[in-house]
């Protein structure tokens, strides 16, 4: 399942997998299911998307300044990919990476795709330092030619059980914001 939006944009958002139920179904990662739901409504909010529903391929929606994909590109067994699944998808995540005229901010959903995205970044030549950054939803982290800002995941797991909520998802996505507005 490919990733969409405008590479130029200053967002980049890094998801987990595509839901079997939700993009595997629809055609576009991130529609069709919950997390979809969730992730449209709160970028809807913040001025990311035109709409705060996404359903389909044709359903209208447009990202603004934001390009959304996953660090596993098919459905996973169980929504949990092995080690070997994100390391065969890994150069989708590079190629995009490459087309993105500036590095972009990351907002990484979750830690299977904070993981995913350090690796990227050190492939990229990008130095993370040591100890290496720990996941943790709403951190920032900041290196020469890189920005990620981290969330958990807004799966019927973290949401339905008030891991996540919709107030702190929200906040994440208003200091994506704020990092994109020029100082």
């Amino acid at each position: 399942m490919p990733g969409f939006g405008d590479s130029k944009s200053a967002l980049w958002i890094v998801g987990l997998a595509p839901a079997a139920h939700g993009a595997n179904r629809t055609g576009r990662v991130f529609t069709g299911d919950s997390s979809g739901n969730w992730l449209f409504r709160a970028m809807h909010q913040t001025g990311f998307a035109n709409q705060e529903q996404s359903v389909s391929l044709n359903d209208g929606l447009a990202l603004r300044n934001a390009y959304v994909s996953a660090a596993a590109r098919c459905a996973p067994p169980d929504n949990k990919p092995t080690l070997e699944e994100i390391s065969n998808c890994s150069s989708y995540l590079d190629e995009e990476w490459n087309k993105f005229p500036n590095p972009p901010l990351i907002l990484a959903l979750g830690s299977i795709a904070f993981q995913s995205v350090l690796r990227l970044l050190e492939r990229q030549g990008v130095r993370l330092g040591n100890p290496r950054p720990k996941f943790g939803h709403h951190r920032f982290f900041q290196w020469a030619g890189a920005r990620v800002l981290t969330s958990y995941h807004p799966s019927r797991q973290n949401t339905q059980t008030g891991r996540l909520t919709e107030k702190m998802w929200l906040q994440v996505f208003e200091q994506a914001r704020s990092l994109l507005q020029p100082s």
